[in-house]
């Protein structure tokens, strides 16, 4: 596949020892591949589950990574997307390790200027919002028929670094 080879050949992911990826979904491009390439190659694989955190008077909703060693640890999750079924080692942040970090970003729409659209709930602007070195290495891959004149955007929206589409 033409987007497993785009991201597999990138100088960041090459360069990483440890890779952030989502679990394609409905529509959206296909990652099954690079998660595979990236377990066969030893690289450490976090993917997003959505996990509820206690919020004051109410529970909200928040995106972590959490470390799989296999696909086979993946299960029916939030919304029907694939996820960890047992929180195992969740990502921690370190700027100075950022460097070898790639984060693959899904959308469900993108514009010229890296503006992405997700499914509206803020997960990726919130996750990347205090991590700059980590946006520094972030790509928003899907296909080139997702591309549009512009989205909309506010200044919490996080934009990825890159786009790529295929």
């Amino acid at each position: 596949m033409l987007i497993t080879e785009r991201i597999l050949g990138h100088q960041w992911y090459y360069l990483s020892d440890t890779i952030l990826a989502f679990v394609s979904y409905g529509s959206e491009i296909s990652t099954w591949e690079i998660l595979r390439e990236t377990l066969a190659k030893g690289k450490e694989l976090y993917v997003p589950k959505i996990v509820k955190v206690p919020c004051e008077e109410t529970v909200k909703e928040e995106m972590a990574f959490y470390r799989i060693r296999s696909l086979e640890e993946l299960k029916e999750g939030y919304r029907g997307i694939s996820e960890p079924e047992v929180t195992t080692e969740v990502y921690a942040y370190d700027a100075e390790k950022a460097g070898k970090t790639l984060l693959l970003m899904p959308g469900v729409g993108f514009d010229p200027y890296r503006n992405r659209m997700g499914y509206g709930k803020g997960f990726y602007d919130r996750f990347l919002s205090d991590k700059e070195k980590l946006w520094t290495r972030s790509i928003a891959i899907g296909h080139s028929c997702q591309m549009t004149e512009e989205i909309p955007s506010n200044e919490w929206d996080v934009k990825p670094y890159q786009v790529i589409l295929i």
